[in-house]
């Protein structure tokens, strides 16, 4: 199968509408991954949307609208995902490259957490480096313990010594100034903050290298990417969202 026509390129920013699973093997060597997969919180028909306004005491949206705004591959097959990905993030990697992912902090519950799951799947692909816990501020969906942060998961391709760029040496493994975005009727339901990205973009890339995502969504990362003068290739399969991306990216952007 041979690459597609990107569906955007523009200045050192290239993005591909279509399966990773198909893209991604075909795609140069990269200095970076920082990407949010889809967690399989069975959202393929937008039910989280409808969870999230239960848990904020707003009136439900209609399933059947644009609202509901579903996430392609959010189902069950998420694990069997990133069980391919890591280890295709490890071959793409530059050595000494840096894979960051987000990871939901407890989904799949007892024994066998998402974040532990993935954890080992990546340490089998690549070095896992550190469990990184963004503390989002105001708690979230769930019931007794409710959930007021998620986690990145930081692997590094061995071969060469891992890209690190912070001189301070304070960066801890907590993050808690960023806090999370509550999404507008017309955005991607799970969208990331332009300064998570750009934490991990700046510890872990210089200017002109190159940061990849292949599972896109709304565009933050490519924002945070262009903003800070890195190269970036992304990847996302619903066009509703890469709409969002593309107009993000066609504003001014000034530095970070």
């Amino acid at each position: 199968m041979s690459l597609p026509t990107p569906y955007y390129d523009c200045d050192g920013i290239t993005i591909y509408l279509g399966d990773a699973r198909e893209i991604l093997p075909q795609l140069e060597p990269v200095d970076m991954f920082f990407t949010d997969p889809p967690y399989g919180h069975n959202n393929n028909n937008g039910d989280l949307i409808h969870r999230r306004e239960a848990a904020l005491g707003q009136p439900p949206c209609d399933s059947d609208s644009s609202l509901a705004r579903p996430i392609a591959n959010d189902g069950v097959e998420a694990n069997e995902l990133m069980q391919w990905f890591f280890p295709q993030a490890a071959n793409m990697l530059r050595h000494g490259g840096c894979c960051c992912c987000c990871c939901c902090c407890c989904c799949g519950g007892g024994p066998d957490p998402q974040f532990a799951r993935w954890s080992l799947w990546m340490d089998a692909a690549m070095d896992f480096k550190q469990m990184v816990v963004w503390d989002k501020g105001p708690m979230g969906m769930g019931w007794h313990y409710r959930r007021s942060y998620e986690t990145v998961l930081v692997g590094q391709k061995p071969g060469a010594k891992c890209k690190w760029y912070d001189e301070t040496d304070r960066i801890e493994n907590i993050i808690r100034h960023i806090p999370k975005i509550i999404p507008q009727a017309t955005d991607h339901p799970t969208p990331k903050p332009l300064e998570l990205a750009a934490h991990f973009i700046g510890l872990h890339t210089q200017v002109g290298e190159v940061v990849c995502d292949p599972f896109m969504g709304g565009g933050s990362t490519a924002e945070a990417a262009k903003k800070m003068g890195r190269k970036f290739v992304g990847i996302e399969l619903d066009e509703q969202w890469l709409k969002i991306a593309v107009r993000r990216l066609a504003q001014e952007c000034l530095p970070l």
